[in-house]
């Protein structure tokens, strides 16, 4: 009798509604992932395994699917694959074209992805490593044309350090490392996500598009998102189905010891000869306003940490020399009356 594939397993092929519409992924302004696209498009082409790691709730899914999506494999089926618990029997049964096993039933073409790959048990491991492909020739017959990508909120080489993770297959994986920024990282990307949370939760719910006030937006501003995008989301989600934005934040409000939505201001340190208006009746108006706060502010906090070393901050931002000029000319910050880089 034929292995059945388990639970684990989930396709989500390009054409199915939930790959476009409930994982969309939304392009950021923050330079962390202005670095990660631009990384994502040089491999997509590639067959080459990508390691996904972040925090829980950081997207590493709708990352993968992204490269699914810009790859040669964009028509071939996307398949997810939850490690915790997964046997090596399973994974056979989906890597190669076993006994009695159709072929539609394998993944010899499109993506994989392995999500949580930290979790699999040591014999998951060795069997995995035994499938996939080693770099010396040909993969087996049920691995040729397969992108792998996997992804762990563990730090992977702890894990081999401490005998949990074995070091072969971390190297078999870890084709390219990609590291997904936590949400307090990028917060200039909370306009975007949040506009797009709004658009699906709105035709799920059928409910009006929500207008996020001046103290709304600066309170998600200054909240650190322990649970990132994912709990993002799910403010969102009380948002439009209350359809009062001050009661479906009360909770963000209490943790940040504040009184009232209404009395917030906004958070990041604007220099005292400027102003920054949040107009209250676009959401896009909005967005885009409280992006360029968030931009401002995190320039500002970098060249502060920077002792106002100018290269020295461009590189940590991930932007060019120049194009921190222009922002810092555009802003009205030369920084004429600053010392000059060493």
């Amino acid at each position: 009798m034929a292995t059945r594939a388990d639970d684990n397993f989930l396709s989500v092929g390009v054409a199915d509604p939930r790959a476009r519409t409930y994982l969309q992924f939304v392009h950021g302004a923050s330079p962390a992932m202005r670095a990660l696209e631009r990384t994502i498009a040089d491999i997509a082409s590639t067959d080459i395994p990508v390691l996904l790691v972040g925090e829980s709730g950081t997207g590493k899914e709708v990352v993968a699917l992204e490269i699914h999506r810009l790859s040669r494999h964009r028509d071939e089926p996307f398949v997810k694959c939850g490690c915790s618990g997964l046997t090596g029997e399973s994974l056979a049964v989906r890597l190669q074209h076993a006994e009695n096993i159709p072929a539609e039933d394998s993944v010899s073409h499109g993506s994989l992805f392995l999500d949580g790959i930290n979790h699999l048990e040591a014999a998951s491991q060795e069997r995995l490593l035994h499938l996939l492909p080693d770099g010396s020739g040909l993969p087996p017959q049920g691995c040729r044309g397969m992108r792998l990508i996997s992804s762990t909120t563990r730090n992977l080489e702890d894990e081999m350090k401490s005998s949990r993770f074995r070091e072969e297959l971390y190297y078999r994986i870890n084709g390219v490392h990609l590291r997904l920024p936590p949400l307090r990282d990028r917060k200039e990307d909370i306009p975007a996500l949040l506009e797009y949370f709004f658009r699906k939760y709105t035709s799920l719910f059928e409910r009006p598009e929500p207008e996020v006030g001046e103290a709304t937006m600066s309170l998600l501003l200054r909240h650190s998102w322990p649970g990132n995008i994912r709990e993002l989301e799910n403010v969102a989600r009380k948002i439009v189905a209350l359809g009062d934005e001050h009661l479906a934040t009360h909770d963000l409000t209490v943790e940040l010891g504040t009184k009232a939505p209404e009395t917030l201001a906004i958070v990041p340190k604007i220099p005292e000869n400027s102003t920054v208006h949040v107009p209250t009746g676009s959401l896009k108006e909005a967005a885009r306003a409280a992006s360029r706060v968030a931009e401002r502010a995190m320039i500002l906090d970098m060249l502060e940490r920077t002792r106002w070393n100018r290269k020295r901050a461009a590189r940590e931002l991930q932007i060019s020399y120049k194009a921190l000029l222009y922002k810092l000319k555009q802003l009205g910050l030369d920084g004429s009356d600053q010392p000059e880089e060493q």
